[in-house]
């Protein structure tokens, strides 16, 4: 949204990209790395993190600051008031009762996909522990393992290029629009199966739109398989998208063509008078 230049508050957009230089690789920061990754001076990022320590949104050591869960009050009003996630709530709690998957609903913000809502099974956390169990015995005892994780949390941030999720809104986009994200973002490479390709995957993703839903196969994570659909409003635009996060056992068994698959699509229209 475009604003007039004297309706622009430039102190309110600094503090919070000093808020949004915190993340995953970067959870303590300084004044001089917090300046770095915001774009601002230190002095001024000095000044952004000792105020947001004084209001209870960063906790600090004295050198290092770090968010405090005061910054959840932002995500919890979020999820309370927002439309999106209520709706789709009890469809995906209705998909978990009957599937043995994890179901998720993002939309896009930038380069990434942001879940807003999820439902998991009884039957997927088992059935993940019990594949994990086998995998693990498999596995010479020396040998370090990192867990993966089926099922992410609300207000994860999972990057677009590499998700079933977020293929299928990339795919929304129009030519004109995909060609600007594609120039404006990299593509790094998550696994091997990762496209980093612009020119190959504007083709996956033009196949997305033919087909209308999206797959995607350790792209993003090893181990993890998804597929997704589109969620349209009444006028057809593309709003969100759902998906489910299955087992490779699954996955071999053709479950996505014979159960999940139609499944999400008849969510998907079920919700499309609600969005």
């Amino acid at each position: 949204m475009a604003i007039a230049k004297a309706d622009f508050i430039e102190g309110l957009a600094k503090g919070l990209a000093v808020l949004e230089s915190f993340n995953t690789e970067r959870q303590r920061l300084n004044a001089t790395q917090a300046a770095q990754r915001a774009g601002i001076t230190r002095a001024a990022a000095r000044r952004h993190l000792l105020t947001l320590a004084h209001l209870g949104y960063l906790e600090t050591d004295g050198s290092h600051y770090w968010l405090s869960p005061m910054v959840l009050r932002f995500s919890g009003s979020y999820l309370a008031s927002a439309r999106l996630p209520k709706t789709v709530q009890p469809v995906l709690n209705r998909l978990a009762s009957v599937c043995p998957d994890a179901f998720s609903v993002a939309v896009l913000d930038d380069d990434a996909v942001v879940i807003v809502a999820r439902s998991v099974s009884l039957a997927a956390r088992t059935g993940a522990e019990g594949e994990l169990n086998a995998v693990l015995s498999a596995l010479p005892s020396q040998m370090p393992v990192r867990l993966l994780a089926h099922g992410l949390h609300l207000g994860a941030r999972l990057p677009a290029h590499a998700t079933s999720t977020g293929r299928v809104l990339l795919a929304a986009k129009s030519d004109a629009d995909l060609a600007d994200w594609l120039d404006q973002h990299s593509l790094p490479r998550l696994t091997g199966r990762t496209e980093t390709d612009r020119q190959r995957l504007w083709a996956e993703l033009e196949q997305v739109r033919a087909q209308d839903h999206a797959v995607a196969s350790e792209t993003h994570e090893l181990g993890v398989h998804a597929v997704a659909v589109p969620l349209r409003d009444t006028t057809g635009k593309t709003v969100a998208a759902l998906n489910a996060v299955l087992s490779a056992e699954r996955l071999k068994r053709g479950a996505v063509a014979r159960e999940i698959l139609p499944a999400l699509q008849e969510a998907a229209r079920e919700l499309r008078a609600a969005l």
